[in-house]
């Protein structure tokens, strides 16, 4: 038994050495038992000069407040991606996103885990990616890159209510303040923010976007204000996203992703046109249009606490709620068309429409990617079509599967008892049925079911409705 127990603390031992992570353990007292080697290369130590010692004895900067593994030795509770500066015992100062756990052996908590980052590594990624915008936003400057954008005549529609929407922002966009863009994934939010971009008074200036939920909330703070130098170690001075768009428009994507207290910081910036570089002590006056836009609905974002009110409220001056588009029915056949010629001249091909039954199954479907899933539908069924109408069976499998065939769409009882949605239920699928088994012949269909060729015609078009 003694044997086996060694046995198993080797190999849990090997496994900790190899994980290519900072992993120190400490028991109840603060010393510690485990730390392996890539630890001790974020920390500049080395492993004896950890192991054995008392956390503070290794770390003097540290106190049982500021240290997360003594704090999880005092509560018990676990903490997640937690930023940890402090300075080793020669005095060099270390920074680390941090997550440490209590361990437990049943009831009795034995110790605590900290599996450790090493920040300034992912500062410099940060950093990396702001030296990216800034060559793009020079290159602007120097005529040197032509800026790619989209306008509000890109976003297609031949809906009414939609349409407006657009003629409401052309018009809002000559105003400075900021907008709040909702929509579901796939309804075109950034295609309408930029389309706002290009008809604004800054036009000409930057178009900066960032996916909030793209990168860790513990770098989002330095990437959108910038760094001073001697932020953090090897830091320098460095703008962020604010100072990048100055003149133009910053699209804070997924805003409700953004960190609560981060937010708070935010509306500083609406408010008084001032950003202060992490680390920094000064202020920089910068004029930027912010644009935000989230697929999580207000409301909803509000509830959850996952945006704050006072944010929300400094952006609700504008506020667009883009309509889906299994609510713009017009909208369906008339892109799905475009997209066909789209694809056409592209994959030079000529398919000419499509079948009866698809346009059936397309007015019908829920479409919960939106124009995204659609275009990429129609995308995935011009590479496999081999006849000049786009038919079902060239859906991709998981649209066939929802009941495209025959075979498919066998009588299931509905769950609800009402004569009148279960008639129309069934009047639906026996004409699918029989456009299926005429191959999309209106009058053969028409034959099939028993009733005159203009009765399925109106029946087909208020389907379509």
């Amino acid at each position: 038994m003694v044997q086996l127990k060694k046995l198993t603390q080797e190999v849990l031992t090997a496994i900790l050495k190899g994980i290519d992570e900072g992993i120190h353990v400490v028991n109840t007292e603060g010393k510690t038992i485990f730390y392996n080697e890539v630890a001790a290369k974020h920390d500049g130590m080395d492993v004896l000069e950890v192991q054995g010692k008392h956390l503070i004895d290794a770390f003097p900067s540290l106190t049982e407040m500021s240290s997360t593994l003594l704090k999880v030795i005092n509560t018990k509770k676990p903490i997640y991606n937690q930023t940890q500066v402090y300075m080793n015992v020669h005095g060099t100062r270390i920074d680390t996103i941090n997550t440490t756990l209590p361990i437990f052996l049943g009831k009795e908590m034995i110790g605590a885990v900290e599996i450790a980052k090493d920040y300034s590594r992912m500062k410099l990624l940060a950093e990396r990616l702001l030296d990216l915008q800034k060559g793009l936003h020079n290159s602007r400057k120097k005529k040197i890159l032509k800026q790619v954008t989209y306008t509000l005549k890109d976003l297609l529609t031949v809906n009414s209510l939609f349409m407006s929407m657009k003629e409401e922002a052309r018009k809002l966009a000559k105003s400075d303040s900021p907008i709040l863009v909702y929509g579901e994934s796939g309804t075109g939010k950034e295609l309408f923010v930029q389309g706002i971009h290009h008809e604004s008074l800054c036009s000409s200036g930057p178009f900066i976007a960032q996916n909030c939920a793209a990168i860790p909330e513990t770098l989002l703070e330095s990437l959108l204000f910038g760094t001073a130098k001697g932020s953090y170690t090897g830091a320098v001075d460095r703008k962020g996203l604010f100072e990048l768009a100055d003149g133009g428009t910053l699209f804070l994507d997924e805003l409700h992703t953004m960190p609560i207290e981060l937010q708070a910081k935010l509306l500083r910036v609406l408010e008084d046109g001032m950003v202060r570089r992490v680390g920094g002590t000064q202020n920089t006056s910068v004029n930027v249009r912010v644009i935000a836009s989230m697929n999580l609905h207000p409301s909803k974002a509000l509830q959850d606490e996952k945006l704050r009110s006072d944010l929300y409220y400094r952006l609700n001056v504008f506020t667009f709620s883009l309509i889906p588009l299994r609510e713009r029915k017009e909208d369906i056949l008339f892109l799905a068309d475009y997209f066909m010629k789209e694809y056409n001249q592209k994959l030079h091909k000529k398919v000419k429409g499509f079948a009866d039954t698809l346009e059936l199954f397309f007015m019908n479907y829920h479409w919960p990617g939106n124009v995204r899933e659609l275009k990429h539908t129609i995308e995935y069924m011009m590479n496999v079509c081999e006849s000049e109408l786009l038919r079902d069976e060239d859906l991709p499998i998981m649209l066939r599967h929802l009941g495209r065939s025959p075979a498919q769409r066998e009588n299931c009882p509905s769950e609800s008892m009402a004569l009148r949605k279960n008639i129309d239920d069934l009047e639906k699928k026996l004409i699918m049925n029989a456009l299926d088994k005429s191959e999309g012949n209106i009058n053969q269909a028409a034959k099939l079911l028993e009733i005159p060729r203009q009765t399925l015609q109106y029946k087909m078009k208020k389907l379509k409705d």
